[in-house]
């Protein structure tokens, strides 16, 4: 690539200086219920971050006033889910963004953002899929996090799509009292106002709120190397304005961005890069708080 000092790239973000928001890689893969390369994906973000600026131009805002440290990755994730946990308690950011993996990720680095504040703390999914299976796979993120003791009450699933859940966990679903906003509903009431409702439900107790970007959540157009992705989710824009706004909300301490195969994507490399600007729109929001 050419290299122009008026263009800085967005990879510059990352140091390996102290910041209020950390960067760790967790490829998981291992347990997912169907065969995913999704543990090739955090490089293939951290890459597609050189395509990128560091101009919101949206914002107003240059974010290259603020880096990233980089806390590496975690070897074994589907073995080491409490050291996942402890790395991401001592790292103590505003702000945690963990680079998956597929979706299993989402019940260590929750528990790893929430702390000891487990009993106050929200959960705000982006997703076609409930997660409540049985046993540990990308799954049953949120079945483990509320068998751990996570108040389901406190969840707020948005973008959950037609046929891609069962009867008997859309039931369950319902019965623990988990928040949906299904992806009918985002189409009536758009994608900010469904964070709104997501962010007063999740915070209702002003504890920390974990946010998961599954991004199979958005249309499998735009989406290709995310395996369970539906035609007729949401767009790549609406899943980007989402990492924004949540990211601006104090309470919100972690996000995460699974379900990403990079051994699956189309040429133009559209899911990765799409990974990739999701970083970027969560530190947007974090630096417009």
């Amino acid at each position: 690539m050419a290299e122009d000092l008026k263009w800085p790239r967005a990879a510059s973000l990352i140091s390996n200086s102290d910041s209020e928001i950390g960067l760790l890689d967790i490829p998981a893969h291992k347990t997912s219920i169907s065969a995913t390369n999704a543990h090739q994906t955090p490089r293939a973000i951290r890459e597609a971050l050189q395509r990128f600026s560091t101009m919101s131009y949206s914002a107003d805002l240059d974010i290259g006033q603020i880096s990233l440290q980089d806390l590496g990755g975690i070897q074994e994730p589907e073995q080491n889910e409490d050291h996942t946990i402890a790395t991401i308690k001592e790292a103590n950011k505003d702000l945690l963004i963990a680079l998956g993996g597929d979706n299993s990720i989402t019940y260590a680095t929750a528990l790893g953002v929430f702390g000891e504040d487990l009993a106050s703390a929200g959960l705000i999914t982006l997703d076609a899929h409930h997660d409540l299976r049985d046993g540990k796979s990308n799954g049953s993120p949120v079945r483990r996090l509320i068998d751990a003791g996570l108040d389901p009450k406190r969840i707020v699933q948005i973008g959950i799509n037609d046929f891609s859940n069962s009867p008997q966990y859309a039931k369950l679903a319902k019965d623990l009292g988990i928040t949906v906003i299904s992806r009918e509903m985002v189409a009536e009431i758009g994608i900010k106002e469904s964070c709104q409702i997501a962010l007063r439900i999740a915070g209702s107790a002003d504890g920390p709120i974990h946010v998961d970007l599954d991004v199979d959540v958005c249309d499998r157009s735009v989406v290709p190397a995310c395996p369970a992705a539906a035609p007729g989710g949401i767009s790549a824009f609406e899943i980007r304005q989402a990492a924004r706004i949540l990211t601006n909300h104090s309470q919100v301490l972690g996000i995460d961005i699974t379900e990403i195969d990079a051994s699956k994507d189309s040429e133009d490399q559209r899911t990765i890069r799409l990974g990739a600007l999701l970083v970027l729109e969560a530190v947007t929001g974090y630096c417009s708080r």
